[in-house]
């Protein structure tokens, strides 16, 4: 389970999605994630399907290991498609007692687990072709304009990308620290829930040390090499648009309008 997380992981291809610049692949998954929550019907979701579908090709990730962060969200889904199907109200196709599962429910049921879906893989795309440091840079670009209200823009993305990097880290340290209670004899498996929650303490407490250690080494790090903020700082790599993402905001300008024309007809 630990390993199926895919949110801030980096896959290095060579790929058009790779090439883009960190601003457009922001701009573009909060394009996504707003088309998923505009389209109403089935019909639209097909089309955001293939919208989908077509960046995952074209990022050149394996189909797999796109998917497989998908696990790690399995009992939230359920969750989700439970409540929805029997707490829906509407027309009944089946009924038990006080279980009842609506029409109206199956239909919610699921557009919330592709909205759910759709919204893990378009960000785990994102993250999967974009390095920690693009995504600062980028992250830090497109906020800029808050830095005339007081807003500590450079911190914010740097705080964001230490978090980012950081995840595929304590993933790992996870599973080694897992790896060697269960060598001792440790069980996280069996036993009801009060049980597996005192199963993790062994887990947790060594993952908290560690995690704050390497907290501790990084600010170390960066105060012996002067790091005070963004205050004048500049980029060795600067930001610029080139003609490959001028083609991708085309592309989006009319995913997005195909979205709105759906909504407004009805579709």
């Amino acid at each position: 389970m630990i390993r199926d997380i895919t949110l801030g992981q980096y896959y290095p291809a060579d790929s058009v999605l790779h090439r883009l610049d960190a601003r457009t692949k922001f701009i573009g998954t909060m394009a996504f994630v707003v088309s998923v929550f505009v389209f109403r019907s089935f019909l639209g979701y097909g089309v955001a399907t293939l919208f989908l579908a077509a960046m995952i090709v074209l990022s050149k990730v394996p189909v797999k290991f796109m998917f497989k962060g998908l696990r790690s969200i399995f009992f939230i889904l359920m969750i989700t498609v439970v409540f929805n199907i029997f707490l829906t109200p509407g027309e009944i196709l089946w009924h038990w007692g006080i279980l009842k599962v609506t029409k109206e429910g199956l239909i919610v049921a699921g557009k919330m687990t592709i909205r759910l879906t759709y919204l893990v893989i378009g960000s785990s795309l994102m993250t999967l072709t974009t390095t920690p440091n693009q995504l600062t840079d980028g992250l830090e670009c497109l906020m800029k304009p808050l830095s005339y209200l007081k807003v500590p823009v450079h911190e914010i993305a740097m705080m964001m990308s230490i978090a980012l990097r950081f995840i595929p880290i304590l993933l790992e340290e996870t599973d080694k620290i897992m790896k060697a209670q269960i060598a001792r004899g440790a069980d996280f498996e069996s036993g009801n829930i009060i049980q597996k929650a005192k199963a993790l303490v062994p887990l947790l407490v060594p993952l908290f040390v560690s995690a704050f250690r390497r907290a501790n080494d990084l600010a170390m790090a960066m105060e012996a090499r002067c790091y005070h903020g963004g205050s004048g700082r500049t980029q060795m790599k600067p930001l610029k648009y080139k003609g490959r993402d001028y083609v991708a905001f085309l592309i989006l300008a009319a995913y997005l309008a195909v979205s709105i024309v759906f909504r407004v007809v009805g579709l």
